[in-house]
């Protein structure tokens, strides 16, 4: 006979051990990893916001061109912003007309050289000679103001034909050292955009004439408007290069050019 008493039927799982049977995949996550995992997406998410301001940042410092220290190789040291191709400081043009106008109509009939020796001597300026038009006759110019005369435009023989009429100002008694005629600056305005890359600026002096019997001088007032534009010169001309050629880069070395020069109309609104 069987013993019923000892008959026991197989236990059953519980009811929720057998749900999380049926609904779990795998092996189940820690709490902990969950959380680093989060955190380390989030650290990782504010990384990415900084690098993005400190983009934002920088972009904007160099929008106000703050400017930079800069070591020449000669050891002095200067002070520079980064520009537009094409943008000229105000100081810049100003500066550039300046010692265009103080080179081109100071005339004292010397001139500077280097000897053999490489000693700076002074020596009677010979001039340069500046063919006439029309049958006139050559006449000289001082020699600084033939080599100033470099900033000024080639563009429809803008240059030839101011050294030509400099030409005709220019007495002859200047060589001859019984001469000297001196600029004295007076005003020289803000400079005004015309469109990019292309100012005006006034210019206002006095051109006063000395002579050996009359030493108090005699002026006369030189008011001009000037238009310059910029443009692209070589900074560091090679070493075989001509010394007419490099005096020229280092007279344009601006990145300017005088395409115009007009008498000033003082009545003129601004």
């Amino acid at each position: 006979m069987l013993n019923l008493v000892n008959l026991k039927s197989p236990k059953s799982k519980p009811k929720n051990q057998l749900k999380n049977t049926v609904l779990s995949y795998g092996s189940s996550i820690p709490t902990r990893i969950a959380i680093i995992a989060v955190m380390g997406c989030l650290m990782g998410s504010i990384s990415l916001i900084v690098q993005f301001l400190n983009y934002g940042a920088i972009r904007r410092l160099a929008r106000n061109e703050i400017p930079s220290l800069i070591q020449l190789s000669s050891g002095e040291t200067i002070y520079a912003k980064a520009v537009e191709p094409a943008e000229r400081s105000d100081e810049t043009i100003k500066q550039f007309v300046s010692d265009s106008f103080v080179g081109m109509f100071n005339w004292d009939g010397l001139v500077q050289k280097n000897n053999e020796q490489g000693k700076l001597i002074v020596e009677s300026d010979p001039g340069v000679e500046i063919k006439g038009l029309d049958n006139n006759p050559a006449r000289k110019i001082p020699t600084r103001a033939y080599e100033a005369a470099f900033t000024l435009s080639e563009k429809v023989g803008f240059r030839a034909a101011f050294l030509r009429r400099l030409s005709q100002m220019v007495d002859p008694e200047v060589f001859s050292s019984n001469m000297r005629v001196a600029l004295i600056p007076h005003y020289i305005s803000p400079a005004r955009k015309i469109k990019d890359g292309k100012w005006e600026i006034d210019f206002h002096s006095t051109l006063v004439t000395f002579r050996k019997l009359d030493n108090a001088g005699n002026g006369i007032a030189l008011n001009k408007t000037v238009t310059v534009e910029a443009i692209t010169t070589p900074q560091k001309p090679p070493e075989n290069t001509t010394e007419l050629a490099k005096k020229i880069y280092k007279i344009r070395k601006s990145g300017l050019e005088i395409t115009q020069i007009v008498d000033l109309n003082l009545g003129k609104s601004r």
